[in-house]
């Protein structure tokens, strides 16, 4: 079953962060707190939303995501932040039905994009994805700034 999160879903969100992050070798990285989360997708204006993928009543899995838009096509977009199904879940379907949930909320809202990063060495995910018929953009190059380097392009040090 695929339902949009609720807030008492946070604890298991930001559980399956941390679960994530350690997969793709950045458990360093994580710094949100369930605060920072509960604002981010239930304020009167959310930032994020997130979908649940559950089974027999357990969080298998979820999907977190943020509206993007294209100058180009001159519409929104869905960015997809982070897409996770626990090791024991996989197979099952259960990210299949997170990616179908989203595909269906572009349609229904005549969003055209639906779009999101893997790591290169992530073969399992990248075949997963390229089954679903995603295409890679290979020409094109993400880029980011964090930390140091954007505090000092802001003219601010702390």
């Amino acid at each position: 079953m695929i339902r949009p999160a609720v807030p008492a879903d946070v604890p298991q969100i930001l559980s399956m962060i941390h679960e994530l992050a350690t997969y793709e070798k950045a458990a360093h990285e994580v710094r949100v707190t369930e605060e920072q989360l509960r604002d981010t997708l239930f304020r009167d204006h959310p930032a994020a939303f997130a979908h649940m993928a559950e089974q027999d009543g357990e969080t298998v899995g979820f999907a977190l995501w943020f509206l993007t838009y294209s100058t180009w096509r001159g519409v929104h977009g869905i960015y997809l932040e982070d897409l996770y199904v626990r090791p024991q879940h996989r197979g099952g379907g259960h990210g299949v039905a997170l990616m179908k949930r989203l595909a269906e909320i572009c349609a229904e809202r005549g969003y055209q994009r639906l779009e999101w990063s893997v790591l290169d060495w992530n073969e399992p995910s990248i075949r997963f994805y390229e089954k679903l018929g995603a295409v890679d953009q290979d020409d094109w190059r993400r880029y980011r700034l964090t930390d140091e380097p954007l505090l000092r392009l802001a003219g601010r040090r702390d």
